[in-house]
């Protein structure tokens, strides 16, 4: 995957790239008389929104529907947490501006969801996202990182949806390209939560070692004292998949319980394993 490493400093090209967006936000004047400028000063990060043609891309990646809740962090003027809520979804847009929060509830009332939306002037980085099945966020690379162990504690399956900045080593699981915002930023970026499985395990009578990377693992089989290597090993959530010889195991993980189908060749048969221990 292509590494993005940018830092604060690319935000000084914004005002030229994002000249439209600075129009644009002449119509979003709240009754006080706000009216946001891009590239103004934010807590972390200076405001730049968001294109809705990503928004939209970000928000269908993640594949958010009524059943979802979904948290921005940095919510700007609110057109995230709007267009989560006009998928049905319940969405919380997180900002430190006072002025941008009321912003973002005439947005939302204007704009007809201002029972599935809800902002709050709060830092994120002190917030509670447990509730969260979708997070969108548009941040810089070293408060992605900031933010990442963080995220790596929520429900597995949670989604993570970035617009252009990485997580670092966690790489993402899916990334597509909006060919609206050529000059701009235009990439979405999804990451899961996945489920914890560093340790050890039992399969029937034999043991299971596995190291975790995020979403990536491998580790060792041993069966009558011989090891054979555990390859390909993956998670998604609570999904998982991975390879032991000839044999592709898949399944899903319910905490110390995981289970699935194994093929080996054209046999196929259930498989169960419980955690023993974790690897430090």
């Amino acid at each position: 995957m292509k590494s993005h490493k940018l830092s604060a400093s690319i935000f000084s090209v914004l005002f030229l790239i994002f000249i439209p967006a600075r129009l644009g936000a002449q119509n979003s004047t709240s009754e006080t008389g706000f009216i946001p400028e891009v590239g103004q000063k934010g807590k972390d990060v200076i405001w730049v929104p968001t294109p809705a043609e990503l928004v939209e891309l970000m928000l269908t990646m993640a594949d958010v529907t009524e059943n979802d809740y979904v948290i921005d962090l940095g919510s700007g003027d609110g057109r995230t947490v709007i267009a989560a809520a006009k998928k049905g979804a319940f969405a919380l847009g997180i900002e430190y501006n006072p002025d941008m929060v009321i912003l973002s509830e005439r947005n939302a009332e204007r704009d007809g969801v201002s029972d599935r939306t809800e902002f709050i002037k709060a830092d994120f980085f002190e917030y509670d996202l447990s509730k969260a099945t979708v997070i969108t966020l548009f941040l810089l690379p070293e408060i992605n990182l900031k933010l990442r162990p963080r995220l790596l504690e929520l429900k597995p399956g949670t989604r993570i949806v970035s617009n252009t900045f990485t997580m670092g080593e966690w790489e993402s699981d899916y990334e597509a390209t909006s060919d609206v915002n050529w000059n701009s930023y235009n990439t979405a970026l999804m990451w899961i939560v996945p489920a914890k499985i560093d340790g050890r395990w039992m399969l029937g009578t034999d043991e299971l070692n596995i190291i975790q990377e995020f979403q990536m693992f491998y580790g060792k089989y041993m069966c009558n004292g011989k090891y054979i290597s555990i390859t390909s090993g993956r998670l998604g959530g609570n999904e998982i998949t991975f390879r032991i010889g000839e044999s592709l195991y898949t399944g899903s993980v319910d905490g110390t319980m995981m289970s699935g189908v194994a093929i080996t060749g054209n046999k196929k048969e259930n498989w169960s394993a419980e955690k023993i221990d974790t690897i430090n």
